[in-house]
């Protein structure tokens, strides 16, 4: 081990996800060696994210105001609403440039051996809004929720979930992404293709 603060910033990377402790090491020293001025920037990035970014009122993504891009945007239908686990897996939905609904972004899946149940995550905020009493007042009926959640243990479980939460909703259909996608894997390491084919032809769960 090292010192001091050094290996305070080991250890500290080291909590990152996908960072292992010789990725740590690595990216600890490369900040020893860096110019003053990087490190100052780096620093201001950090902080302006932590205190600039929060997370739309609606929808639940990353966004700058209280409502994000998404759901600021008057052309999309907001009668369609893509179900997905995290923020980033509204930008791996957008590159296939075949989705032009409005999102929900659940924070996370279920797992129980992790400590994530129902609760953890925004099902009563998706349940609101679909019972017309979200904060989007410009939504109307949603006709179609469409689970996107990944093609994993986690992701399955979750969206068997939902569906039978969401199978009583009179007029409302529920589908699935098409089968294709990689099993195990996260949504955003599929390719625009796949996903784009996965998301156009997807199937009815309700």
């Amino acid at each position: 081990m090292f010192e001091g603060p050094v290996q305070d910033l080991i250890d500290e990377l080291g909590r990152l996800p996908g960072i292992g402790p010789k990725s740590a090491q690595r990216i600890a020293f490369h900040l020893l060696a860096a110019d003053a001025a990087d490190v100052t920037r780096l620093q201001e990035v950090l902080q302006k994210v932590k205190q600039g970014v929060q997370f739309c009122e609606v929808c639940g993504n990353v966004s700058e105001n209280e409502r994000c891009r998404y759901c600021s945007d008057a052309r999309r239908d907001p009668t369609v609403v893509c179900v997905v686990e995290e923020p980033k897996d509204v930008l791996a939905v957008e590159r296939t440039r075949e989705f032009k609904g409005r999102y929900h972004v659940l924070g996370g899946a279920l797992d129980p051996l992790g400590g994530i149940g129902p609760e953890s995550l925004r099902i009563r905020e998706l349940l609101a809004r679909l019972g017309g009493t979200g904060p989007a007042t410009d939504e109307g009926d949603i006709g179609e929720v469409i689970i996107a959640t990944d093609p994993n243990t986690e992701g399955e479980a979750t969206a068997t979930y939902l569906v039978r939460l969401l199978k009583d909703f009179p007029g409302l259909s529920v589908t699935r992404l098409a089968s294709g996608l990689p099993m195990g894997g996260d949504l955003e390491f599929a390719d625009e293709m796949t996903l784009g084919r996965a998301l156009a032809g997807r199937r009815a769960l309700s």
